[in-house]
């Protein structure tokens, strides 16, 4: 029998190793690349985010100190201030002794029935001429917003006197400043009034003392350039105490017009001394306030004006008062009503 031939079948490749091995190197290189950047970039990422938000954080730290820095040196400004108004109202309360206590209208405080100007200093009557005598009206103690809401609903020009600011009126200076024209009132000590105002100026007190209360009064009204007296009765029957006073308000150019409380005032002497013009209150026109009587006052003023060529009256923002005035216009058309700057 044949042998059968046996067929050749073609050899088995063997691996090849190193071609294997290289691409096993290769990647492997390629993961520790990428693992090594991602690293990288985790790292990088930490950092960063750590810096900024220390960056942040440090931002935020000095603003803060900023503010607080501000805010310290404002609570200390506002404290200083405080403290140094303290110590002014504490030294003028003391040296005055004064007591800040409700308002209480003195009506009017005369030592005598009507105070009238001496002759020694009486006005000669005017020739006559075609002027129209002159009328001024100054309304007292004005302290509040319907005082002033009243008085300019008259469309009268009245002058407004306002008493400075107090416990019981903390906005007097406030409303003077909105006018075109003012006086301010001040408190001066009297004979016989138990209700005496605030920061009241007294014959104890120092020339030193009088000129830092109208200093002071500069500051709360700035456009005053005329005062008359609050009360006063004693404080300008002094001598010495109204040459302070009068010195005092002649070098700040400050007009005193006196108001007449008593008829043993000094001002007529030393406004003469200091070369100033005397001029006072004429009428009191609501020492009682009846209308009838308020009105028969103004007739009265309306006389010393036409015989005289003009005149001063002093009243007070009353309801019967204002009205008095209100029903009078007719009658003080036959003068020319003023303010009191342009008194001649």
């Amino acid at each position: 029998m044949a042998k059968r031939k046996k067929t050749k079948t073609a050899p088995k490749r063997k691996p090849s190793s190193k071609k294997d091995s290289k691409i096993l190197n290769y990647f492997v290189w390629g993961l520790s690349i990428v693992a090594l950047l991602l690293i990288g970039v985790i790292v990088g990422y930490y950092f960063g985010y750590s810096k900024a938000q220390d960056s942040y954080s440090s931002k935020i730290d000095s603003t803060e100190k900023k503010y607080i820095s501000q805010k310290k040196r404002l609570e200390q400004k506002l404290l200083a201030e405080k403290e140094q108004k303290s110590t002014l109202e504490t030294r003028l309360k003391s040296v005055l002794n004064a007591q800040i206590k409700e308002y209480t209208s003195p009506s009017h405080e005369l030592d005598s029935k009507d105070s009238k100007i001496p002759k020694n200093v009486q006005r000669k009557e005017k020739k006559h001429t075609k002027k129209r005598p002159k009328l001024a009206i100054i309304i007292d103690d004005v302290m509040t917003k319907r005082h002033v809401r009243d008085i300019k609903s008259l469309h009268l020009p009245l002058t407004m006197s306002f008493l400075p600011p107090s416990k019981a009126r903390p906005n007097s200076a406030r409303l003077a400043a909105k006018e075109r024209f003012y006086m301010v009132h001040l408190p001066m000590e009297a004979m016989h009034f138990s209700a005496e105002e605030p920061l009241t100026l007294r014959t104890t007190d120092s020339k030193e003392m009088i000129k830092e209360r109208i200093e002071h009064l500069q500051k709360l009204f700035p456009r005053a350039r005329y005062i008359n007296n609050h009360t006063g009765s004693k404080f300008t029957a002094d001598e010495r105490a109204m040459r302070d006073l009068i010195s005092i308000l002649n070098d700040k150019k400050i007009h005193f017009i006196d108001s007449r409380t008593t008829a043993k005032t000094k001002a007529p002497k030393l406004m003469k001394e200091f070369g100033q013009r005397y001029i006072a209150r004429d009428v009191f026109l609501d020492h009682k306030h009846d209308k009838a009587y308020i009105k028969k006052q103004i007739k009265r003023a309306i006389k010393i004006a036409k015989k005289t060529g003009w005149a001063v009256a002093i009243c007070h923002p009353h309801k019967n008062t204002l009205q008095a005035l209100a029903e009078s216009k007719k009658l003080l058309q036959s003068v020319e009503l003023v303010y009191i700057n342009k008194i001649p």
